[in-house]
């Protein structure tokens, strides 16, 4: 039966653990020394040793031979650990094992000595699963075990573990092991088990791991299935990356507002069937580099980048600013939230961001604000702007140019055409008899018209069809077009408000019996007063 490669190349020895240095030189000493602590707290990211070091460690306690603080792995109890044939080591996987009566299980069972080894060893792995009654079990028993009983603890999640639990282990953090050291264990093994792989394909292999050892390892194998040399763009045709350069141009093409690229890469991605999640986050990855570019000084001490990497990124990080990557890393991780929801269209929230990036016009968040107020200071530091009227009119006559040229390419692609003028239309006049009387209007009479419309809104709009003269006997004659407009104008209290109104514009007093409705019957000619533009021309 095939074995995985994690697992036939998974380390027997504290001194084959890569990148953790730190915590198997303690192991080692205690081992020497022949001096172990009753409990352990093994607590990491995932792949990073924690199981590992509690199988190496059980066998330690256990060994008839340790030498240099790493078990010997000849001698019996190395080999009835290895087998697995010894019921003194256990190894509980807590989260399926989560109950209370499991803990009940060990705390009833631990009282007794080992049947073969020296150390009853209780593994119990992910142990933040357990719940709240199973680690009340568990605490009086892990506080004051029986002598010949060590505990190893292994979690991925500390801050999931009660304090009581942790105060009462030695703990271990374990660190991500550094890319260099995962490149040169991927090499190693692909050696031995006769891959052929090229150098950078090993450094982005142990780049996608993140620090994971056993994750860098079983990508590796993934690769090497197809049994062909393993180059970088078979690593990332396997993960479903689009690699850095990729990233690269769909940064650039942001920069540059090109809308056409953009969508054309997420089409790319979509009918490729590669998953857009995984697209966001190497361009989440991309961003991040960027800010490290943007703040600090030494940023090749942050950045896990060749030098002609940092040098194309650090180029290409000249067109942002901090606070344009601080939107956009904002937008990138509401998307990518977003996708991770049930049911979600990644598609279309991938290119509504896209969109968004570009024209910050179109987002009302906080990082929106900051990025146009820093540019609005830019602006103000190099003293390139101009008043905003200054700015409307240069847009204006900029825009009339335009379309003054079009007129004119217009004009000599296209034969001349003459358009003749339409008549003018006659404007209908007042009905006016064959030698009608001529008089003069009254200039205030359209100011008198407007006190009615406070008084009588269904009286208002026909007075402002009226016209008003002073006749002969010296009454106001209001002409109407019909006897239905006297009917409704030829009120006690129109006329009252009329009255008042010419006395105070006139300086003359009337009264109500001195405003007359009559139908126009054509006879009066009232003239057009221009004594105003007669004092104003002389």
């Amino acid at each position: 039966m095939h074995q995985a490669l994690y697992r036939k190349w998974r380390p027997k020895t504290f001194s084959e653990v890569c990148g953790q240095e730190h915590i198997t030189s303690i192991l080692r000493q205690e081992a020497t020394e022949g001096k172990f602590n009753h409990a352990y707290l093994f607590c990491g990211s995932r792949g990073t040793g924690k199981t590992t070091c509690a199988k190496i460690l059980s066998k330690v306690v256990n060994c008839e031979n340790v030498q240099d603080g790493n078990p010997c792995g000849v001698c019996p109890s190395c080999l009835a650990i290895e087998n697995g044939s010894t019921t003194d080591v256990l190894e509980m996987d807590a989260a399926s094992n989560n109950g209370v009566d499991n803990i009940r299980d060990i705390r009833d069972e631990v009282v007794y000595s080992p049947s073969f080894l020296k150390y009853r060893v209780y593994i119990v792995d992910e142990v933040h699963m357990l719940s709240n009654s199973a680690f009340n079990a568990l605490l009086k028993t892990l506080e004051e075990p029986p002598s010949h009983a060590i505990f190893i603890l292994a979690t991925t999640e500390l801050h999931k573990l009660p304090a009581t639990i942790v105060s009462r282990c030695q703990r271990f953090e374990f660190r991500r092991i550094a890319t260099d050291v995962l490149t040169s264990r991927i090499k190693y093994i692909a050696e031995q088990e006769g891959i052929d792989i090229e150098d950078d394909a090993a450094r982005l292999i142990a780049r996608y791991s993140q620090g994971g050892m056993r994750d860098s390892i079983s990508l590796l194998e993934l690769c090497a299935s197809s049994g062909v040399k393993i180059d970088v763009s078979a690593v990332n045709e396997t993960i479903g990356s689009a690699g850095r350069e990729r990233m690269m141009a769909v940064a650039n093409a942001i920069a540059e507002k090109n809308y056409e690229f953009l969508f054309k890469e997420i089409d790319e991605v979509v009918t490729s069937s590669k998953d857009i999640t995984v697209f966001w986050q190497d361009l989440i990855s991309l961003y991040r580099d960027f800010l490290v570019v943007k703040t600090v000084k030494d940023s090749a001490k942050y950045l896990d980048l060749t030098d002609f990497e940092l040098k194309s990124l650090t180029s290409l990080a000249e067109k942002f600013t901090r606070e344009m990557l601080i939107y956009h890393c904002k937008m990138l991780e509401e998307a990518l939230y977003s996708m991770q929801s049930s049911g979600a269209v990644k598609r279309i929230i991938a290119e509504l961001c896209f969109v968004k990036m570009c024209d910050d016009n179109l987002s009302t968040t906080n990082e929106a604000l900051l990025l146009k107020i820093s540019r609005l200071e830019a602006r103000l530091d190099s003293g390139d702007f101009a008043p905003a009227k200054e700015i409307e009119e240069k847009k204006q006559e900029k825009s009339e140019n335009e379309k003054k040229e079009r007129l004119e390419e217009r004009a000599e692609s296209k034969p001349e055409i003459v358009f003749t003028p339409e008549p003018k239309r006659e404007i209908a006049q007042p009905r006016v008899a064959p030698g009608a009387q001529s008089t003069k209007p009254i200039k205030a009479w359209s100011e008198a018209v407007q006190t009615i419309q406070s008084i009588d809104r269904s009286a208002y709009p026909l007075l402002k069809k009226t016209r008003a003269y002073v006749g002969t006997d010296g009454k106001i004659h209001v002409l109407c077009y019909d006897s239905f407009g006297i009917f409704a104008m030829d009120k006690p209290n129109i006329k009252s408000a009329l009255a008042g109104a010419l006395s105070k514009y006139l300086e003359k007093r009337y009264t109500e019996n001195d405003i007359v409705f009559e139908e126009d019957s054509g006879k009066i000619r009232i003239e057009d007063d221009f004594s105003d533009l007669d004092e104003f021309m002389n």
